[in-house]
């Protein structure tokens, strides 16, 4: 079954076997793998498996499904966005990652907003949420962007890295995302 969500600049797609390179190498960025549960560098044997998986996935229910962010402008792949469409069928939680060239360049909110319309209208979610440690400012910040509400924190509650991590955690309902809309 093709996956493919256009927005202005960016198409996001099922991963193929030709983002590889750019898999590994937006992957291995200590910058990008910083509030990641990969350590950089990213081993070419990783990135291989998660293609040989990830090319073949389905949005289903209990499973994480990984998209590309191509540019159509220049055919290149940015990063990805992926969802965990939760085993209750009505919710799903959803996680970006843009290689640190093109951040601040507005793709990861673009993304997830066609993400978004994605989960509310064609799947009929109920409910989207997402969570971000507390240090990174880029990604809580996008959340308040797409009219995500701040549900909670949790405090020091994930290892990460060496360190206790807290994270915020958003969400947004099927009905706000479609006020928010107009």
């Amino acid at each position: 079954m093709p996956f493919r969500l256009e927005t202005p600049r960016l198409i996001l797609r099922r991963f193929e076997q030709h983002d590889l390179e750019a898999l590994i190498a937006y992957r291995s960025d200590p910058q990008v793998a910083h509030y990641q549960s990969w350590d950089a560098p990213y081993p070419r044997e990783k990135a291989l498996a998660f293609l040989e998986w990830a090319t073949q996935a389905q949005p289903t229910p209990g499973q994480w499904f990984y998209a590309a962010i191509e540019s159509k402008g220049s055919g290149e792949t940015l990063g990805e966005c992926a969802f965990l469409w939760l085993e209750d069928g009505q919710q799903a939680r959803i996680v970006v990652t843009l290689a640190t060239q093109h951040q601040r360049q507005g793709y990861a909110r673009e993304a997830l907003q066609r993400l978004l319309e994605y989960l509310f209208e064609d799947l009929k979610l109920h409910r989207v949420h997402a969570s971000s440690d507390v240090e990174n400012h880029a990604a809580w910040h996008l959340m308040v962007q797409l009219g995500m509400r701040l549900e909670g924190q949790s405090v020091e509650s994930r290892w990460l890295k060496g360190r206790w991590s807290s994270e915020y955690h958003y969400a947004i309902l099927q009905r706000e995302w479609r006020e928010r809309r107009g």
